[in-house]
């Protein structure tokens, strides 16, 4: 397959952490040849504006809102499918994805592109460790940072 890449960049809190991801995946893309759309403006209040008061439910709205933003991204381009690196993840939910995922495609005309990647999971790591990329350490939305440092 062909890939594209898409930044979606509205859960990740503080800017500053935003911005040192995009600039790894910049370096990462330039060397190995990978196109990425890089998704505009910082829309931190509107994160938070929908995840208020739903806090424990954050996690349905965050992948809502990406894999949403990646299958209008996906269907204006006329790609033949859409999916999501959070499927790389042993700590992000697969079966919740999976099923925003399958919604969305239905409803955007584009299907989702479900694979369990975690397969590649350590060798990803060992990988980037030997590049030197940027490693964060939480999934980047302000909540999960505090939960980072801060236990009851």
């Amino acid at each position: 397959m062909e890939v594209m890449g898409f930044f979606y960049k509205h859960n990740i809190h503080p800017y500053q952490e935003c911005l040192r991801r995009q600039d790894a995946l910049k370096s990462y893309a330039e060397t190995v040849n990978l196109r990425v759309i890089y998704q505009e403006g910082y829309d931190l209040e509107g994160f938070i504006q929908n995840v208020v008061f739903r806090e424990s439910n954050r996690c349905f709205y965050c992948y809502h809102d990406r894999l949403r933003c990646a299958a209008l991204v996906a269907k204006r381009g006329k790609f033949d499918y859409f999916t999501s690196t959070l499927l790389y993840s042993k700590f992000q939910k697969h079966d919740m994805i999976k099923s925003i995922g399958e919604s969305i495609g239905k409803k955007a005309g584009i299907p989702f592109y479900y694979t369990d990647f975690r397969i590649g999971w350590k060798q990803g790591i060992e990988e980037s460790k030997q590049l030197g990329m940027y490693r964060q350490q939480y999934c980047g939305c302000i909540y999960s940072e505090k939960e980072r440092y801060y236990s009851n």
